[in-house]
């Protein structure tokens, strides 16, 4: 009976559950120990309106979520909701990308449902997949872009350097250390000749900030971005164009998992293959759990969500 090589807590749970594998393979008792009895067959907990649920020996499923990353941490909880209305257990961990990846190669991680591809996440993939299994691409056409105020007097960032005065010659970005930034200032400044504009490096928070302040205000501003962030609905902002194409191509999102995981949760494997979400339903969502809320209550913001978007949980698990 092969086995998927599962998380690892410490040594006294792995050498309780090597003890319980063996007694599984070696067909102790007279329990039926089959892979569809007990990952998704004859083994599954009907719930009261005769629909699949969790089979009753289910292991906790654990989402990796990069630290940071907006439409990965709503994802996330979006997905703990629907995990866990299946009966299954459903824990989160939040860290840095490269730690998400490793996790995930080595079975601490379940699944990350913010990957980012084919240039974002291209190195980890290329390092790890041997060790990692695609579920579906969820979100189509993932851009880093510029974005203004709705009224701004330009189109494109082809303007911009003959209209700096209009945005008080400033360019307001985020965090130093992010691709977004360097893509900024490597690509986009020297194609469009705005070398003379200041370019702000600060923080996300602090972009938002100045983006409310000048949007309350009626003034023009012009912030680095990307999409999906809940922004666009809480803003009357827009994209420039980019017409040399110095952002680069849009990646799409996917949902990747450990190695094995759709044959230890081939519901659940399946739910994720269904899983799609246009840039309206994920803006929506972002702007409840980071806007409204602060960030502060998601699994309220995921249910005041789900409850607003009825249709969206059975779409992906087939109700």
């Amino acid at each position: 009976m092969t086995m998927r090589n599962t998380r690892r807590r410490g040594a006294t749970i792995a050498a309780t559950t090597a003890l319980a594998l063996t007694l599984a393979a070696c067909g102790s008792g007279d329990e039926d120990t089959s892979a569809d009895a007990t990952r998704g067959g004859e083994g599954e907990v009907a719930d009261e309106n005769g629909g699949a649920t969790a089979p009753e020996d289910a292991e906790p499923i654990t989402i990796g979520i990069h630290s940071g990353w907006e439409e990965g941490i709503a994802a996330s909880h979006l997905w703990q909701h629907i995990l866990e209305e299946q009966g299954y257990t459903v824990e989160m961990e939040t860290a840095d990308a490269g730690v998400v990846f490793t996790g995930l190669a080595e079975g601490d991680y379940d699944v990350n449902f913010d990957t980012w591809l084919p240039l974002t996440h291209a190195s980890y993939l290329e390092e790890y997949g041997d060790q990692l299994e695609e579920l579906g691409m969820w979100y189509e056409e993932a851009p880093l872009t510029m974005a203004v105020n709705e009224d701004a007097p330009i189109e494109s960032l082809a303007e911009l350097a003959d209209n700096a005065d209009a945005f008080d010659n400033r360019i307001v970005g985020i965090e130093s250390g992010a691709g977004l930034t360097a893509q900024v200032q490597d690509e986009v400044i020297p194609t469009y000749g705005l070398e003379d504009m200041e370019f702000v490096i600060s923080s996300t928070p602090a972009m938002l900030a100045e983006l409310e302040s000048a949007t309350d205000a009626g003034e023009n501003i012009v912030v680095t971005l990307w999409r999906p962030h809940w922004a666009y609905d809480a803003y009357p902002i827009r994209d420039l164009e980019d017409p040399e194409n110095a952002l680069g191509d849009a990646d799409d999102i996917y949902a990747y998992g450990t190695a094995g995981f759709s044959e230890d949760y081939p519901d659940v494997a399946e739910w994720i293959g269904n899983f799609q979400m246009e840039s309206e339903q994920l803006h929506s969502l972002e702007n409840i759990m980071f806007n409204e809320n602060e960030g502060n209550a998601n699994d309220e913001s995921v249910q005041q969500w789900v409850e607003e978007n009825p249709d969206f949980v059975s779409s992906v698990v087939g109700e």
